[in-house]
């Protein structure tokens, strides 16, 4: 491949760069909101589809993001590229705080007082090691007893809370692509009425 790179990147490159883009993490920001404000179509389905994805990032479901994205953005007839883009909400730096939140506010609701301080989870993850060398069958069955008092309050509490930040998400989006659009507008009309004065002014001479 013309201009391609020589030597594929190790798979350690790769998490590194996904933690922490090459770019930065303010350009890389930049970029993603200008594929936003760029994207066809009206700006209440391009709002409703990064709504999505801020939803889905909010859920502790990794790996499928961009899929329940793009499948809750279809569902509620959005922009499934938008909500694509909607799920760089969730990245090495807001996951901690969205994990966190998540599994507080999960807790509430479930009326009980944090989990994680009545499990022994290294102990528990020391198990499964043991249990993946003697019964991988098993092992996966323990991995949920592991992680499901964790996951469960997680998800219920991604639930509110995805909610909120989605409908802040979509309102400022959407506010924010209005803007870009007419700004666009403004500019292309200026452009043609000063084509349309020079083509007047070299028809006169």
């Amino acid at each position: 491949m013309l201009f391609g790179r020589r030597k594929s990147p190790s798979i350690f490159e790769r998490i590194r760069v996904a933690a922490w883009p090459r770019r930065s993490w303010s350009r890389s920001t930049r970029y993603i909101f200008q594929r936003i404000w760029r994207l066809s179509g009206s700006s209440h389905r391009i709002a409703m589809g990064c709504a999505a994805g801020i939803f889905v990032s909010c859920t502790p479901f990794l790996g499928f993001h961009f899929l329940l994205a793009g499948l809750i953005a279809w569902s509620i007839r959005g922009s499934i590229i938008a909500s694509a883009l909607g799920t760089f909400f969730g990245n090495p730096l807001t996951f901690p705080l969205i994990w966190i939140s998540t599994f507080k506010v999960g807790n509430w609701i479930l009326g009980k007082s944090s989990e994680i301080g009545q499990i022994d989870l290294a102990e528990r993850l020391n198990e499964l090691r043991v249990y993946f060398l003697i019964d991988v069958g098993f092992a996966f069955e323990m991995l949920f007893y592991t992680l499901w008092p964790v996951i469960k309050p997680m998800i219920l509490g991604a639930i509110p809370f995805g909610v909120i930040a989605s409908t802040i998400g979509y309102y400022v989006i959407r506010k924010v692509v209005e803007a870009y659009k007419v700004r666009r507008q403004r500019k292309f009309a200026l452009v043609k009425k000063r084509r349309l004065r020079s083509v007047h002014k070299t028809a006169q001479a």
